[in-house]
């Protein structure tokens, strides 16, 4: 599994005109999925990214964590990280999970994020989406479940 996180002043996406997520301050999650994750991978993910200590302090050092500053979550499923370009020029995208399992932890992962952060706002699996968002740092964090 795979998060990308981006420290968000604000964040949004849009499916067919139409703004279906929003937050201010927060992450910006993009989640992969592959098939050898399950939800016991998803929790730890999910601990691991709530619990970083990646915002600013009054002192300038990244020392609070997302509940420290109220911070939302704005979580999008996102094959493409699971993306392989070893051969040729066109991606292989075999490496991410079928689309009923990823679709199925995606929402296990938005479920556990619910019970721990006030603000959580998600995309809609596979549909084409439009992601607006001012990184803030810019800083942007890889979590990947390969490497916890």
């Amino acid at each position: 599994m795979k998060f990308v996180i981006q420290r968000v002043q604000h964040a949004s996406v849009t499916v067919e005109n139409e703004v279906i997520g929003k937050i201010g301050r927060g992450y910006m999650v993009l989640i992969g999925v592959s098939d050898a994750d399950d939800e016991a991978v998803a929790d730890k993910m999910v601990d691991k990214m709530i619990k970083l200590r990646i915002n600013e302090d009054a002192e300038g050092k990244t020392n609070l964590s997302l509940a420290d500053v109220d911070g939302g979550l704005l979580l999008i499923s996102q094959f493409t990280l699971y993306a392989n370009c070893k051969k040729g020029n066109r991606p292989s995208f075999t490496e991410a999970g079928s689309p009923d399992k990823a679709s199925a932890l995606y929402e296990y992962i938005i479920e556990k994020c619910k019970e721990r952060v006030p603000v959580v706002e998600k995309g809609s699996f596979g549909a084409h989406m439009a992601v607006e968002l001012v990184n803030d740092g810019p800083f942007t964090i890889v979590l990947d479940s390969e490497k916890l």
